[in-house]
């Protein structure tokens, strides 16, 4: 998980960098061109390719819009704020996805991670200062974005098994590619860009690859209460390439929100695993020792 975070957070370096020379229709667009040949071949090799039809099951379909809808929304605000900015108030994924699975799957929640909610939420608020000096509209896109993978991670739990998750990136990358095709005239039309640019557009398709393929392993292979913790160091990366590479230095109120969405985040984390326990204890007939 803390490769996953590294490689996706470089990512977003780059990408936000090379906004400066193209807008991030034609970034996602010449991007995922790179990503479906790497993701492609490697698809083929592992044996994990599939009828497009697969793309019609309706929890495959949501994720994809919640994917194609997360990306772009993602992208416009990481165009248009600082790269930890966006990148603390994304650590409200977490909590999102809790909230969506309580209030779509009817699954339970108790008052306490629900507090953990809450409290997480007026973190994000903190940094987004809705109303005050130093607000931006585009903070609202990088909330929007968590909305829209929040939806992109529990349409996932609803994908059968034995449909491979590498045809599921492969599945989503195309998606995305053709809607950055789709917009990147909107946003402005095709800029010719340099062979530096291209060449770190490929690179970052190397480290979406390395990003996805380590998160699916941390969460098919490891506790995932144990892991998603590990989620958090995304925003460590953050802040030190947002101050390397852009010069940016987090500001005190990013940086009081971003405290209270990750602590709220852990004791959420924290709670889910005691329920784990608790309800591990209770179907093996056992007491359950250490709560």
């Amino acid at each position: 998980m803390g490769v996953a975070m590294a490689a996706f957070t470089t990512n977003d370096s780059i990408t936000k960098s090379v906004t400066s020379e193209m807008n991030f229709g034609q970034v996602m667009l010449v991007r995922g061109m790179f990503a479906i040949v790497l993701v492609a071949a490697f698809a083929w090799y592992q044996g994990a390719l599939r009828p497009l039809r697969t793309l019609m099951l309706k929890p495959v379909a949501l994720r994809v819009c919640g994917e194609i809808g997360g990306t772009i929304t993602f992208m416009a605000a990481l165009a248009h704020l600082p790269l930890a900015n966006t990148s603390a108030i994304f650590q409200a994924l977490p909590l999102a996805i809790t909230l969506g699975a309580a209030l779509i799957f009817g699954e339970p929640v108790g008052w306490r991670r629900w507090s953990a909610i809450g409290v997480g939420f007026v973190g994000v608020l903190i940094i987004v200062r809705p109303g005050l000096v130093g607000f931006n509209q585009f903070a609202l896109l990088a909330l929007l974005s968590v909305a829209f993978c929040a939806l992109r991670d529990l349409a996932t739990r609803r994908i059968p098994a034995h449909i491979p998750s590498l045809f599921i990136t492969l599945l989503t990358t195309i998606t995305v590619t053709s809607a950055g095709g789709l917009i990147f005239i909107p946003l402005g039309g095709w800029t010719p860009p340099s062979t530096h640019s291209l060449g770190l557009l490929a690179f970052t398709s190397v480290l979406l690859l390395i990003g996805y393929q380590c998160i699916i392993t941390a969460l098919r292979t490891g506790d995932i209460s144990a892991v998603a913790p590990f989620r958090y160091s995304a925003l460590l990366w953050a802040m030190l390439l947002g101050y390397v590479v852009f010069g940016d230095v987090p500001d005190a109120m990013m940086v009081l929100g971003a405290s209270i969405i990750v602590a709220s985040g852990l004791y959420a984390f924290y709670r889910e695993r005691i329920r784990h326990r608790a309800l591990a204890a209770e179907s093996s007939g056992l007491p359950p020792d250490g709560l």
